[in-house]
Parts: C-alpha cells; sequence; structure tokens
C-alpha cells in the first residue's frame, strides 16, 4: 500500500528533536524555523498544554514513509496545496488541463488545415 500525501507524518529527516515541528512544517508548508518559534511561544505564553500535546502528537504521528521522503520540491509543495485547499487544487489542475487541450487543439488545427507554407516544409524535410 502507497502512502497518503495528505496524513501528516514525524518528520525524522529535519527533525531537532521528535520531529513534530518538521512534520508540522511539512505539512502546512511553513518555514520549520517559524513552527518552532511558535512552538517556543506556546509553550512559554501557555499553561503547559503545549508540551503534552507535542507528546501527544509524536506518540500518535507514524513516520514519514521513506517513499514520500524523497519526492521533489515541486511535488511537496503541489501536496502541500491539496491538504490546504483539495477543492482550489482540483480546480487548478482542470484549469490547466483545459489549457492544454486548447493549445493541443490549436496545433492540430493548424497542421490539418491545408496550409501549403506547412506542406511544403513537410516535402522538403523528407
Amino acid at each position: 500500500m502507497s502512502a497518503r500525501h495528505t496524513k501528516f507524518y514525524l518528520d525524522k529527516k529535519n527533525k531537532k528533536w521528535l520531529g513534530v515541528c518538521a512534520g508540522i512544517a511539512d505539512y502546512t508548508g511553513v518555514d520549520v524555523t517559524l513552527v518552532r518559534i511558535g512552538l517556543v511561544l506556546l509553550t512559554f505564553l501557555g499553561n503547559g498544554v503545549t508540551i503534552l500535546a507535542y507528546f501527544v502528537a509524536a506518540w500518535l504521528a507514524p513516520v514519514k514513509p521513506r517513499d514520500l521522503a524523497h519526492e521533489t520540491p515541486e511535488d511537496a509543495k503541489f501536496w502541500q496545496g491539496v491538504r490546504a485547499s483539495p477543492a482550489r487544487t482540483v480546480r487548478d489542475v482542470r484549469s490547466r488541463f483545459r489549457e492544454i487541450d486548447r493549445r493541443l487543439a490549436d496545433v492540430e488545427t493548424y497542421v490539418t488545415s491545408s496550409n501549403s507554407r506547412l506542406a511544403r516544409e513537410i516535402e522538403q524535410l523528407r
């Protein structure tokens, strides 16, 4: 079974301690330094619930699978967008496919039209 891209995982590769902050940063697309600073601020300003939540997250969350650890930055950014707003991502993908389809139809129209210049160029290539 392949790993799900939309699930929260502990990021042991970029961890400082247990990988929770690195996992949150990977999941949300926010810089890991900002997540760590936010955690420290919440710890000092809160009443200790942050530390408990950190350990619960480290205990419950699975470690990021190896097949997800080697994805390209472009893929990582795409899946962060899917996690943030699946409807918007689907809309963007559909829009890209429509644009590709339109461009392909333009090429097809150009190639199949009775363009004498194109016919001469093709004949010269033979």
